[in-house]
């Protein structure tokens, strides 16, 4: 089986290049915790992540690479190959998606208990399945959710346009004297942000343009009709609900506002179901919800964005709808942040700023006087202190 294994990975890790590397979800891999899992959706680029981690750090001898869903792997027990490959004097052992691999837990958990010098690495598309499983790792697994591409991300893979790694309060400050400037030295710099809200989050943009919104569909749809139903929990006649709940974000237009009572009528499900459904939707990254900014702790969903601007602009094309623009900016700036609130002033707040979002031509109007406040603005850029080129926080990690 080693012999098989190793054959393979010389033709896959061959063709690896480390011309581009996401150092931050690289640091978790080179991290001295013995057991380490990249979790992420279809596409961000885990397997390309995992065989870098090799190629740079490892002789060929030292590792050992393969897919749980390998049809040699399937059937047999990855505690043996791990028990050979130690014996050979291994060093490193990487699965990728795992969860491919029945009662992967329990093995890994029993191959990290019994090669104590045993460096262990495995990814997992299942984000929901890994999530579900990895209590029986707790006290040994550590996690790491790879996300899509940054826009700064973007621009090195595609272009090689290196722009520098920005904080959120730099850009507060400083963007006046950034946006024209690194604007001005990259001409095409907006034309690549329009371009990348349609198809550059996810690397695979480099293999196919033109077929990137068909494999993200095909990817976002195995979410529900595999990943959904392999917690177990779900009733298959309620997928269906899933993909309703899709249609009617796109239908929506603009940012959906959430009435419980009213989808769980024309659904058919209680308020605790419905509510589960929306929290596994926003855990596979498929969507987000957004709360209202209020002193008081509430669990209900304001507004539903989808969880990144290809997402969005890849359900309006297979369900027919136009796609609204300020519903795009308002997905994008969303997306570029942990904690986002929405506001009854302006659009939302951030780290206790309010941000009101639009095009070139939106006044101040709205929030003129409102302390530690902006207009955040789709253009290339400003040089007023109260306007934000919308796409400098594509610059922030």
């Amino acid at each position: 089986m080693i012999k098989y294994i190793r054959n393979k990975q010389i033709r896959v890790i061959g063709s690896i290049s480390l011309g581009f590397v996401r150092e931050q979800y690289m640091n978790k891999l080179i991290s001295a915790n013995r057991l380490v899992g990249i979790i992420g959706q279809r596409g961000v680029g885990k397997t390309t992540l995992l065989l870098q981690y090799l190629k740079m750090n490892y002789k060929v001898t030292e590792y050992l690479y393969f897919s749980a869903d390998d049809v040699y792997i399937v059937n047999s027990s990855i505690y043996d190959i791990a028990d050979e490959f130690v014996r050979l004097g291994g060093k490193v052992i990487v699965i990728d998606e795992i969860y491919k691999y029945k009662n992967w837990a329990i093995e890994l958990k029993s191959i990290y208990d019994s090669f104590p010098d045993l460096l262990i690495r495995f990814s997992g598309s299942s984000m929901l399945n890994i999530i579900n499983e990895k209590y029986d790792l707790s006290r040994r697994v550590v996690i790491g959710t790879m996300g899509t591409l940054s826009f700064r991300e973007y621009l090195k893979l595609s272009s090689d346009i290196e722009l520098p790694q920005l904080t959120f309060e730099q850009i507060l400050a400083e963007h006046t004297s950034l946006s024209p400037l690194l604007a001005l030295e990259n001409p095409t710099l907006y034309r690549e942000f329009l371009r990348y809200l349609q198809i550059g989050a996810y690397p695979f943009f480099m293999e196919d343009e033109v077929e990137y919104k068909n494999k993200l569909f095909n990817a976002l749809d195995k979410i529900i009709v595999e990943d959904i139903p392999s917690l177990n929990k779900i009733e298959y006649s309620h997928l269906s609900i899933f993909r309703k709940f899709i249609a009617k974000l796109i239908y929506a237009k603009v940012p959906y506002q959430v009435n419980i009572s009213a989808l769980c009528k024309e659904f058919g499900v209680s308020h605790p179901t419905l509510g589960n459904y929306i929290n596994i939707l926003e855990s596979t990254k498929v969507i987000r919800a957004v709360k209202k900014f209020s002193t008081k702790v509430s669990k209900k969903p304001e507004k539903l964005l989808f969880g990144n601007t290809n997402i969005l602009y890849t359900f309006a094309d297979e369900f027919g709808v136009e796609v609204e623009i300020g519903t795009v900016r308002e997905s994008f700036f969303v997306s570029c942040f942990d904690k986002v609130y929405y506001s009854d002033i302006g659009d939302f707040v951030v780290h206790d700023r309010i941000f009101e979002i639009g095009g070139k031509n939106k006044t101040l109007k709205q929030i003129k006087d409102v302390e530690k406040s902006f207009l955040v603005i789709d253009t290339d850029y400003t040089s007023d202190e109260k306007r934000i080129p919308l796409w400098l926080f594509g610059l922030m990690e």
